[in-house]
């Protein structure tokens, strides 16, 4: 069904992220996958045409991230590309392409959990995917969230463990708006929290160390049981609005943080 599904969706996984210049662990290639990151780029409200090609180039540093540091465990990592640049109203094609994505990755890789990471538009649809029974975590990066709609579901969110993050000088998607999405997901999912980058804009350029750093650490704490650091751990474990307005500390992965 998976196969039929991308012939008419159009929709496609990237090939599998590779370490870049971090020389590959001592493994053969093709050993068992054991978990997967899903890496959702951003987009357009609106439009038909196909996918930018900056926004996938601009995720992939995350992802090749996250596979240096999870590659040893057997963690793959797949950037998603949409069929459309647009989320386009209630299609929500970005969402239904993840959701796709998801059944796509159990179609090769059998019975693992996979972690969705999103930017921008991305985050969105990472966060409507979270439903399918594969999902066992979500990152959300500067959501998109259109303000004067109707609140996005959360219900989906129930048993993932959910991590939010959002500069609070963004002017392209409003993080007061991700903080309410945020404690609602919290009312029904006590593993929800948000971070705050405080300064930074939509694009996190100015923390982006610290960004990869923290998204590494909770996908692969999530995805491989691997602890996780204790600003996460705290934040989790937080009742709002302290866990949903947690600071993320400059240097946050570049010292210790256990």
């Amino acid at each position: 069904m998976a196969s039929q599904a991308l012939t008419a969706r159009g929709a496609r996984l990237g090939r599998p992220i590779a370490p870049g210049l971090v020389p590959a662990p001592r493994r053969e290639t093709g050993e068992t996958v054991r978990a997967v990151a899903l890496v959702l780029p951003g987009g357009d409200p609106t439009s038909t045409r196909r996918p930018s090609s900056l926004a996938a180039a601009l995720v992939r540093p995350l992802a090749r991230h996250l596979v240096r540091e999870g590659r040893p465990d057997g963690l793959a990592a797949h950037v998603v590309h949409y069929r459309y640049r647009g989320w386009n109203g209630g299609n929500a094609h970005p969402a239904a392409d993840a959701e796709w994505a998801v059944g796509e990755v159990v179609r090769r890789y059998g019975d693992v959990p996979v972690c969705l990471v999103g930017m921008d538009m991305g985050a969105r649809a990472a966060l409507h995917a979270a439903g399918h029974p594969a999902v066992n975590s979500v990152v959300a990066l500067s959501p998109w969230l259109p303000p004067g709609e109707e609140p996005d579901p959360v219900k989906q969110l129930i048993g993932r463990k959910v991590l939010m993050a959002h500069g609070t000088d963004d002017f392209a998607t409003d993080p007061e708006l991700s903080y309410l999405l945020a404690e609602r997901a919290k009312k029904v999912n006590r593993d929800v929290c948000r971070f705050e980058v405080h300064t930074d804009g939509h694009s996190l350029h100015q923390h982006r160390a610290e960004i990869s750093a923290l998204t590494t650490d909770f996908a692969l704490g999530a995805l491989l049981g691997r602890p996780f650091a204790r600003p996460i751990a705290d934040a989790l474990a937080a009742p709002p609005p302290l866990g949903l307005r947690m600071p993320l500390a400059s240097g946050f992965g570049l010292t210790s943080h256990r």
